[in-house]
């Protein structure tokens, strides 16, 4: 397990870089890369478009313009039915942009709001307006442009980026294109996983343009994709292995009413491979832990309804707690106890989560590199609010180093921050996971990986990107609206 195979998030000047580089190695012009790109933008879009549709392309004056008037070309020569449109942001049109230009007729000149095409005519949108070395906000014909494209309603396809947003950071304008599909070349853009960015966004993929990828590895980044290469990861288990081999997990969880979180964590954990499983749960649990779950094994409390103590932890090998718990002030104390003893990382979720953010003192007792598990309201309680997610995506940084610890950011891209503050953004799961109980089964499935030996941040990792294919599998058979938290446990395959 290396995280050097992880796939880089470049920046949009690291991406120029790229292309430079690539250019320079493979002696060839940026107008030779710029027509492989062109042509990688149209077979990913093939199965959006057909020869019966007609087909509007608008191209800027800048490189991204000089994509789109490639991608006329070809698609002309193709048979497809194709109307080019310039609109003239400015006199200058870049190189490469004029040499697309000079090679294609019947292009139309956008000199004012009269000049715009028919969209009500038109089936398909291809955006080429700008790309994603864009800082500042679109102003003038070219706003105008796009808030036409967005009236119209059509599907719209985009080259690298939604003309508008900022590769890197969020726009400080709304002016951008709502764009169907979004093909960005080679790597998906920082501000993809920025929730705000999602209604111009509603679907992206990535294409490959053969630029050099261990060139683009030698850079420094701090954010990650988590993608289907973390599937090799997993470990494999050995024919002469026994039950203690896979480690013995403790889950506390569960309250009066809230057992359930209880019986999903305990049953993820299991399901993550874990070989012994022990759940401490208040005594209102042991009939319910006892026949929910027969293969893992029972504590319980001397209180009724809730967790005021923690059992003796010397012989587990990873802590999961939170699930249910509640927060009575003897649950608090259960808690400050853990925190004091524990000599293992442990996994911090829900209310565990929420009676940390309460009290500083206790976030000073987190054990190094443990795994929190907060959902988005969860961490505004533990870091304090943001203004956007940007900012809350630096507090998450920041509390992670500050505390030593691993933040994983439940959300549509569950975000991942190790103890240096490096990102990764997994790209697994559906909306259908935004159900109760999904949050529990993440803690049961990443306290198993940790009992199994697996690194702290690996078993991140790891159970996020599982938890979240799961997911998918599940949403295969059942539908993302009939997805609930159960389904993700019986679709669990860990490294199968």
């Amino acid at each position: 397990m290396s995280l050097k195979h992880l796939k880089q998030i470049l920046t949009s000047e690291q991406t120029r870089e790229a292309d430079k580089q690539v250019i320079d190695s493979q002696s060839i012009s940026s107008l030779e890369l710029m027509e492989r790109a062109s042509t990688v933008f149209i077979d990913s879009i093939k199965d959006e478009i057909s020869k019966s549709d007609k087909i509007c392309i608008c191209c800027g004056t800048g490189n991204n313009g000089g994509d789109g008037l490639a991608v006329s070309r070809i698609l002309q020569s193709e048979g497809y039915q194709v109307a080019t449109f310039l609109i003239k942001i400015n006199d200058n049109l870049s190189k490469d942009c004029q040499a697309n230009f000079d090679r294609l007729e019947n292009v139309k000149i956008i000199n004012s709001k009269e000049d715009l095409p028919h969209f009500a005519e038109i089936d398909i949108i291809i955006d080429a307006i700008f790309g994603s070395g864009l800082t500042r906000p679109i102003e003038g014909l070219a706003a105008e442009v796009v808030q036409a494209i967005n009236f119209s309603k059509k599907k719209v396809l985009s080259i690298d980026v939604p003309s508008g947003m900022y590769a890197d950071k969020l726009s400080d304008s709304e002016i951008i294109v709502k764009s169907y599909l979004t093909v960005s070349f080679q790597r998906p853009k920082l501000s993809f996983f920025f929730p705000e960015n999602s209604i111009y966004l509603n679907k992206w993929m990535v294409a490959d343009i053969g630029l050099d990828e261990n060139y683009i590895q030698s850079l420094s980044s701090s954010y990650f994709l988590l993608d289907k290469s973390i599937e090799n990861w997993a470990k494999s288990r050995q024919r002469f292995s026994h039950k203690g081999t896979y480690g013995h997990a403790l889950i506390i969880a569960g309250s009066y009413g809230k057992m359930g979180a209880a019986v999903l964590a305990s049953k993820a954990c299991l399901r993550s491979g874990v070989g012994l499983i022990s759940t401490y749960v208040p005594k209102v649990g042991y009939n319910i832990m006892q026949t929910s779950i027969p293969e893992a094994m029972c504590l319980t409390d001397e209180c009724e309804h809730f967790i005021t103590r923690i059992p003796s932890i010397s012989i587990y090998n990873a802590i999961g707690i939170g699930p249910g718990i509640g927060q009575n002030p003897e649950s608090k104390e259960a808690l400050e106890l853990l925190l004091k003893n524990a000599n293992q990382p442990l996994v911090i979720d829900a209310d565990a989560i929420n009676i940390l953010a309460g009290d500083e003192k206790l976030k000073k007792l987190i054990p190094d590199n443990s795994v929190l598990t907060p959902h988005p309201k969860e961490l505004e309680r533990l870091v304090g609010s943001w203004k956007n997610s940007e900012e809350r995506l630096q507090k998450q940084i920041e509390f992670a180093k500050k505390h030593t610890c691993i933040v994983v950011l439940k959300d549509a891209y569950t975000s991942i921050c190790d103890t240096n503050g490096n990102i990764y953004f997994n790209t697994s799961g559906n909306a259908g996971m935004a159900t109760g109980g999904s949050g529990d089964v993440l803690t049961g499935i990443i306290t198993g990986l940790l009992a199994q030996s697996y690194d702290p941040l690996f078993a991140a990792l790891i159970g996020v990107y599982f938890h979240g294919k799961a997911g998918d599998d599940a949403a295969k058979i059942k539908g993302q609206n009939a997805l609930i938290a159960s389904d993700i446990i019986e679709h669990l395959r860990i490294g199968e």
